[in-house]
């Protein structure tokens, strides 16, 4: 439920029903082609051409993006819940703006629809090109473990596609509250938003669905897609936010692993200066990797 206390909003994004959002977007026409082409946009650009891969390897190089520091980030399963969390997280925002603001936030929701499909797209400049993967145990411990590896193929890991949804939402949901002059009201739930962007970037390296490197180059992808919305600063602030509960690995190595991305994002940051395209220095980086 969302209350009016002393002018702040609250209610948490998190209780909000995945299944209602769809009732409330597809029942809008404005809004409804828009969910269908960014729906479109994410089965073509994400699993369709890993399975086409999977199917007929050769046709696209595939690199092992893989780094020692992995093995200091401990494997912990339950942390599959977090992670399978990211796209629930940008639908449950989408129906937290509609239900506070109704038709007012529509072209603002249309926009961040269209924002997520278009994401899928820009991340698979990189993938069509050149793939990645890492390793990742064979764990059926728990049955969400067993979807996974039955319904993903692990091709697409530079850059990590759940750590750019992320960071799109709880940046994309700040502009639009600001846009309302409402961003101040709305300060719990910017924080809970970026919170779990927070944890559901630890959560892909504790399942191992990604390496260290994966992150940087996520990271790297979001400043040069909008520098306004994920600036240099904040990209710095997110890295030193990481791993700051109670679950961690060890401090030194904590302190390592964030100055590994830091150092790796920088480095794109700097070579996409003098580079044509943004995604050159990511594929730079990729035939730097052993083949897989």
């Amino acid at each position: 439920m969302i209350q009016r206390a002393s002018g702040a909003i609250t209610g948490a994004i998190a209780h909000e029903s995945v299944p209602m959002t769809f009732v409330r977007v597809l029942g809008r026409p404005y809004l409804r082609v828009t969910a269908l082409r960014c729906i479109a946009s994410i089965f073509r650009n994400f699993f369709l051409p890993q399975w086409h891969t999977a199917l007929l390897p050769g046709r696209i190089p595939v690199s092992n993006a893989d780094h020692p520091l992995d093995e200091k980030i401990p494997f912990i399963p339950h942390k599959i819940n977090t992670y399978i969390d990211f796209v629930a997280l940008w639908i449950r925002s989408i129906s937290f703006l509609l239900r506070y603001y109704g038709n007012r936030v529509q072209e603002p929701v249309r926009d961040f629809l269209e924002s997520m499909g278009n994401l899928y797209a820009y991340a698979a400049e990189v993938y069509s090109e050149h793939l990645s993967t890492t390793y990742r145990p064979f764990y059926i411990g728990r049955f969400k473990f067993l979807s996974i590896h039955i319904l993903d193929p692990h091709l697409m890991c530079i850059p990590s596609l759940h750590v750019m949804v992320v960071i799109r939402t709880y940046t994309l949901f700040e502009k639009i509250v600001r846009g309302f002059a409402d961003d101040r009201r709305f300060t719990s739930q910017v924080e809970e938003l970026r919170r779990d962007a927070l944890d559901i970037t630890e959560a892909v390296l504790y399942v191992k669905q990604h390496s260290v490197n994966c992150i940087p180059a996520a990271l790297y992808a979001m400043t040069r897609l909008d520098a306004v919305l994920f600036p240099p600063e904040e990209a710095v602030r997110f890295v030193y936010d990481l791993f700051t509960g109670s679950t961690r690995p060890d401090d030194a190595d904590t302190v390592e692993i964030r100055e590994h991305i830091l150092s790796l994002y920088n480095r794109f940051l700097a070579e996409g200066e003098e580079s044509s395209d943004w995604k050159e220095p990511l594929l730079d980086f990729l035939k730097t990797l052993p083949n897989s």
